[in-house]
């Protein structure tokens, strides 16, 4: 599901910046239009193909979250001792737990902020939201890789 996630925030990300070119290409050369996306301030269209895929990534995400904190089982850990004590299966459980749970709040945000850019009904100018989409979708990839890392040491450190 992160996999899925990752690569349609890629492909929202790609549709956002069709839609960039595809508006100022009319007016500007492909060449200024570059240039002109470079500055921090900028006037853009909404796509509604970029909100789906932005919002499809998103769900996905949450989603991908959710069940790996259901199959990875209750992980508790209360105190510093207690970590101390435990076996090094169940550290590395916890402190993947806490990465998942760090990688989600960051990708989420990416993808919501770039999604939610896409949400107006008209144009819009203002600062510009460059890559958040494709970072939530490298966010993505990297929870896939802290959910698998934290359900096989969870798993193992269950035994």
């Amino acid at each position: 599901m992160d996999v899925a996630a990752g690569i349609l925030g890629f492909e929202a990300e790609i549709a956002q910046n069709k839609v960039c070119l595809i508006e100022a290409g009319s007016i500007l050369s492909t060449k200024q239009v570059k240039h002109l996306r470079l500055w921090i301030f900028e006037c853009r269209e909404p796509g509604h193909q970029t909100f789906m895929l932005g919002l499809g990534a998103a769900v996905l995400l949450g989603l991908a979250h959710a069940i790996t904190n259901l199959l990875g089982g209750c992980n508790c850990i209360s105190s510093q001792q207690e970590f101390e004590k435990a076996s090094s299966s169940r550290q590395l459980s916890t402190a993947c737990l806490i990465l998942t749970w760090v990688v989600l709040a960051i990708g989420l945000s990416m993808l919501v902020i770039g999604t939610m850019s896409n949400n107006r009904s008209d144009d819009s100018c203002g600062f510009s939201h460059h890559h958040f989409l494709s970072i939530g979708g490298i966010c993505c990839f990297v929870h896939g890789l802290f959910c698998i890392a934290y359900y096989v040491s969870a798993t193992a450190s269950m035994d």
